[in-house]
């Protein structure tokens, strides 16, 4: 008998704080963290606003804090942000914003191995529990490996006030799991893809019950916004279980990423995931009208015309989606599709 050697490392969030006005919370929670004293806020204007503002002022009675404002999490912002942190010698940062803020503390919180806490603003997307960033280049957007946050403050009345469009992004992100997890196991019958069925499990529960909730979630409800934080952090720490982002990004993030390569920054990546979910459903010859449905109802987008993309946009993002990761085995296959079958695809899902 072979010996066995496997072994297999695991970070997760410690410490989650969910509810209203948790924020309220910051010294308790970084004190139980036993983080030093040394600290690093990594903000934006609109952000620093919205919360930071408030968790700079109690945390300055027992910290010695530095606030970093910054822009999207591009290398450049990455290098501006280590830099400073080191400059400072902190001994944990706090990530006050939305998805680039947290994403640059990721990158920085791994290269520096320096916990962090994430605080949202606002919750367009999945990421504010993962162990992955989304890094921005002239080339478009590249998923790196990064480190999980140690410590969530998600404060329900904070997120309520930002626009509810990237509630809506976020809860189409994570829904678009569904076909993520579908191409994983489609990948594990033709290739032997090694599976995680405890990340499968709980990513698909996450995605499940925004849908079962999607009536009930609505434009200035702070119970909206309690309804869906779990599922969104359950669907990141998903892909601390399986050490990749397997659980939550296939087909419909690798169309979500010609996007925006094709036309940068014309929508958000949850409601472009969310409108990909919908046609690589139909490809996996799914229930794609069930995730439509869902997505309706709580008010994320699902056509081209909804988002600010032309058909050829759609068309165009269709057919390359195949050649964005090229190592990650998906319904798409080797070949991705023709333009006319994306254009087919696209008309029979409504999307145009």
């Amino acid at each position: 008998m072979a010996t066995f050697t496997k072994i297999k490392s695991m970070y997760f969030p410690r410490d989650v704080l969910i509810g209203h006005n948790a924020i309220h919370q910051v010294v308790d929670v970084c004190q139980s963290l036993r983080f030093g004293k040394k600290g690093i806020i990594i903000t934006g204007q609109d952000t620093y606003k919205a919360a930071g503002r408030e968790v700079e002022e109690r945390m300055s009675k027992d910290y010695d804090l530095k606030t970093i404002f910054t822009g999207n999490a591009t290398p450049e912002n990455v290098k501006e942000v280590s830099e400073a942190v080191k400059s400072h010698e902190a001994t944990f940062m706090l990530a006050i914003g939305g998805g680039s803020k947290i994403d640059i503390s990721k990158i920085v919180a791994k290269d520096l191995d320096l916990p962090f806490v994430s605080v949202p603003t606002s919750v367009s997307h999945d990421g504010i529990a993962s162990d992955r960033a989304s890094l921005k280049s002239d080339t478009g957007a590249q998923s790196v490996e990064a480190v999980a946050p140690t410590g969530i403050i998600a404060d329900t009345t904070v997120i309520n006030e930002a626009p509810y469009r990237f509630l809506a992004s976020g809860c189409a992100d994570v829904i678009s799991n569904l076909t993520a997890l579908k191409d994983w196991e489609f990948a594990s019958w033709m290739t032997d893809e090694e599976m995680s069925s405890s990340a499968f499990m709980i990513s698909k529960y996450a995605a499940e019950n925004i849908i079962e909730n999607s009536d009930r979630i609505k434009p200035g409800l702070e119970e909206s916004v309690w309804l869906i934080m779990r599922p969104i952090i359950a669907s990141g720490v998903s892909m601390c279980i399986a050490g990749n982002s397997r659980p939550t990004s296939g087909s419909e993030h690798m169309f979500s990423h010609a996007l925006d390569v094709i036309r940068p920054n014309t929508a958000l990546h949850g409601e472009q995931c969310g409108i990909g979910a919908i046609m690589m459903m139909h490809l996996h010859r799914g229930d794609w009208k069930r995730i439509k449905d869902s997505l309706i109802a709580i008010g994320a987008p699902t056509t081209a015309a909804e988002t600010g993309f032309t058909e050829d946009d759609i068309i165009d993002a269709l057919v390359m989606a195949k050649d964005i990761r090229k190592e990650r085995f998906t319904v798409l296959g080797d070949k991705g599709l023709t333009r006319t079958a994306a254009k087919n695809l696209a008309r029979v899902t409504k999307v145009i």
